[in-house]
């Protein structure tokens, strides 16, 4: 690993974040909120510490695949840390843990909160808390679509089979002008929102921070009531449309913009994930019908809650820990699919989940039939061997976190409902779980340890897991 160029990349994500903080800071000037100050001062000392860290890398470097693995973990773990400076200087999360758990949470667009009282926040920490997201929303998606591929891991390496896929060597065949094609269509879709949002009757500040919640799948709202505060039916459809969206590759968002519309319906992941939606939907609405709700209000719930788990967003129009049993065992499992790859949505991801039942199927034939080769296509594409034992270490991985993590919540006296859907729910990077972590509650319950345990699934499960679980290996740090 070559320590000074990690050092220099890890410096230039504090300057960008240094840098995008003077917009809270300028959201608070505007408002005349005591916390200009202090966030004005955060920013100084991020932009400070970042300028010191190049200064302490200078001269030319050459990344390989071991930096760029420790640049992108190091990277959100800096960045993390950074975050957490506004909430404690401006006093409103005083404790570096809880601050660092906030700001973790943020940037990874997880949307879990230790915040009680959200709305008693000035209008310029609840726009870096959103903006978090938004930064942490883009930064997962050039990393997932431009740099994973790459390092030979990740979703997009399943999308490639099937796809004129989301690589830099296929959008451009330049990694910085990939970047730049996906910031334009996820800052179109941004301002579309924040537009539609405020023609709802949303003010434009509100406006804004929720389109970065969706856009990002993260889920951090100005209000206590998260998206039932506004109880409008068009503001919650149009929520609905933009999770969905988010929770859909954006190398198809680039093509259908240039004209290529149809390639959604060529996608076998987004038939897959549509799909899985779509039946979601159809029952739990035919559910909350059948226990006395409206029709409308039945769907507009349904829909609400089964598109914002699914893509890992988090928004919350109505408290389904109340719903029948069943939809709420059926959400727990929809917390583990997450979006597509290439999307800003967390969990396993769909293609993943796809290829997991593929793989069973093709083992049920070979017991009745040994000696016939079952190949697995997405789409009209082969999927190489090599995938596929990618995929099932993955998903062994992912249990692996999960079981590890649940037992670990449990040691701390956590109810194991709570225990359970906390590290699910962190780690595929949803927010809201079950039992005192549902979508009426918080994290503030958690202990302090607890928080760090959540906190790191936060990242590893944003970075797919192998990003950061490779720094845990004798090989990488070996020469």
């Amino acid at each position: 690993m070559n320590p000074r160029g990690v050092t220099r990349m890890v410096g230039t994500l504090l300057l960008l974040v240094g840098v995008s903080m003077f917009l809270s800071v300028l959201i608070s000037f505007l408002y005349h909120e005591s916390a200009t100050l202090p966030l004005l001062y955060s920013a100084g000392l991020i932009l400070g510490f970042g300028g010191l860290l190049l200064l302490l890398s200078r001269g030319k470097i050459e990344l390989g695949v071991r930096d760029g693995f420790a640049v992108v973990s190091f990277g959100w773990l800096a960045m993390s840390a950074a975050g957490a400076i506004p909430f404690m200087m401006t006093g409103y999360i005083p404790n570096f843990t809880d601050a660092f758990f906030e700001s973790a949470s943020g940037f990874t667009t997880t949307g879990a909160s230790i915040l009680t009282n959200i709305e008693a926040l000035p209008h310029g920490v609840l726009f870096w808390r959103s903006f978090t997201h938004w930064i942490g929303g883009m930064g997962i998606i050039v990393f997932s679509i431009a740099i994973l591929p790459f390092l030979g891991i990740g979703g997009m390496q399943m999308f490639k089979a099937e796809s004129p896929g989301p690589t830099a060597d296929k959008l451009t065949p330049r990694i910085q002008n990939t970047a730049e094609i996906l910031w334009g269509v996820y800052l179109l879709f941004t301002v579309s929102e924040i537009i539609l949002l405020r023609l709802g009757g949303m003010d434009w500040f509100d406006s804004a921070c929720h389109s970065f919640g969706t856009l990002a799948t993260g889920g951090f709202s100005t209000k206590n009531a998260s998206i039932g505060y506004y109880d409008s039916a068009y503001i919650q459809w149009v929520i609905i449309v933009f999770m969905f969206l988010a929770g859909v590759s954006f190398n198809l968002h680039y093509h259908a913009l240039r004209g290529h519309v149809r390639n959604y319906l060529k996608s076998a992941e987004f038939k897959f994930f549509g799909s899985v939606i779509l039946m979601a939907v159809v029952a739990f609405t035919l559910t909350r019908f059948i226990d006395g709700d409206p029709f409308e209000k039945s769907l507009r719930d349904s829909a609400f809650a089964a598109v914002s788990i699914t893509t890992t967003t988090g928004y919350a129009t109505a408290d389904f820990e109340l719903w029948h049993p069943v939809v709420r065992v059926a959400l727990v499992m929809l917390m583990f699919m997450g979006g597509m790859a290439g999307s800003t949505g967390g969990g396993m991801k769909a293609v993943r989940i796809q290829l997991l039942v593929k793989q069973a199927r093709i083992e049920l034939h070979k017991l009745v039939h040994p000696e016939t080769i079952y190949p697995i296509r997405l789409g009209k594409r082969v999927v190489q061997e090599g995938i596929i034992g990618n995929v099932l270490a993955f998903a062994l991985l992912y249990a692996m976190l999960v079981a590890v993590g649940t037992l670990f919540m449990s040691l701390l006296n956590i109810d194991h409902v709570t225990a359970f859907t906390s590290v699910v729910a962190c780690l595929s990077n949803i927010g809201p779980g079950l039992g005192n972590v549902g979508p009426a509650d918080n994290y503030s319950s958690i202990p302090q340890i607890g928080k760090w345990v959540l906190s790191f699934l936060m990242i590893v499960g944003r970075l797919e897991i192998y990003t950061v679980m490779v720094l845990f290996t004798r090989t990488f740090w070996s020469k």
